[in-house]
């Protein structure tokens, strides 16, 4: 709680008695599945964390900073030729996902410099112009594979079954190591400087707030965050490919589960990304109207139910798993 005079700002609690217990819950069962259901299905839910991160990582960018990236493409990719790398100098691959943090992080932070010099629509187009650069360079290193991609060699003596249990067991460690940090950011002043950076930047400086750090350090964040699901995408199919890993679909995959689940809300991109998962599985036989109906909800999430599937259900219960937002009470200090 803060105090403020004459006003007290207070986080919504509802629902942090329960939430810990229930995310434990659901984590120590996810975390059993390798040894109770086939791979083919743990597979499946490699893709699912991953795609739970990356929302996460643009939510905290757009959501929460008002930054709308379309290029976070570029970390993805920056992550898996991390893994690449490092590999062909025989550091072991999954040891690899988590430096490949690191090269993001110290890539981004100079990409900051360029990108903060955009605003708005230009911010957005500039990062997607950035992720075609860093992927054009890295094609021009013939030891990274060219354009052709190149498959990792530092997995080849591992049993299938375990390598498959591991990517799972890393995948879904990623996701609960990305949920809690993005909470524990969020639930402090980094948190309130981005609403208020979000709501009004001019007058966020005005009152205080150093706007271009905050935003660097959520830059960064999300920068190691897409780096290291870029990374686990690589051990996961063992093979990189410039085209596919730098795609711009990643960034629709992203804006299109964070306007499902609920923009500017921390448990959004979880709900966003079951759903988007959902509809892969069940719709993804339909081939091109697959892509239509995907399209359609977006629109409709975009144009109708704004606030999303997450939001709707705030605005009815007042129920957040992660409460980070503050309030101001009317409630006079004494």
């Amino acid at each position: 709680m803060t105090l403020i005079a004459p006003y007290i700002v207070r986080r919504s609690e509802r629902g942090s008695k329960f939430g810990p217990w229930i995310g434990g819950v659901v984590v120590v069962a996810l975390a059993s599945l390798p040894f109770v259901v086939y791979q083919s299905t743990t597979s499946s839910f490699v893709m699912l964390f991953v795609l739970m991160v990356l929302a996460g990582m643009w939510n905290l960018l757009a959501g929460f900073g008002g930054l709308v990236s379309i290029g976070q493409q570029a970390y993805i990719g920056i992550g898996a030729y991390t893994v690449v790398a490092l590999d062909a100098q025989g550091v072991n691959p999954f040891l690899a996902v988590l430096f490949s943090a690191v090269t993001a992080v110290l890539l981004a932070y100079p990409t900051s410099l360029l990108a903060f010099r955009l605003r708005g629509d230009y911010f957005a187009v500039g990062t997607w112009v950035i992720a075609e650069v860093y992927r054009l360079v890295l094609i021009r290193f013939d030891s990274l594979g060219g354009a052709s991609g190149k498959t990792l060699t530092g997995l080849g003596g591992i049993d299938p079954a375990m390598r498959g249990a591991i990517v799972y067991w890393l995948a879904l460690s990623v996701a609960v190591v990305t949920v809690i940090g993005c909470f524990v950011l969020l639930r402090g002043r980094i948190g309130l400087s981005l609403t208020a950076i979000r709501d009004d930047e001019v007058a966020a400086r005005a009152g205080g707030v150093d706007a271009t750090k905050v935003k660097r350090i959520v830059y960064l964040v999300s920068a190691a965050g897409c780096a290291v699901a870029g990374g686990v995408l690589a051990v996961d199919s063992v093979r990189v490919q410039p085209d596919a890993i730098f795609s711009v679909q990643w960034a629709a995959y992203m804006i299109v589960i964070v306007v499902i689940g609920g923009i500017g809300h921390l448990e959004g991109p979880i709900v966003g990304a079951i759903v988007f998962f959902a509809l892969q599985y069940f719709l993804a036989d339909l081939g091109t109207w697959y892509l239509m109906i995907l399209g359609l909800l977006a629109m409709f999430f975009a144009i109708v139910v704004r606030k999303g599937i997450w939001g709707l259900l705030v605005g009815a219960t007042g129920y957040r798993m992660f409460p980070t937002v503050h309030t101001l009470s009317t409630k006079a200090r004494k």
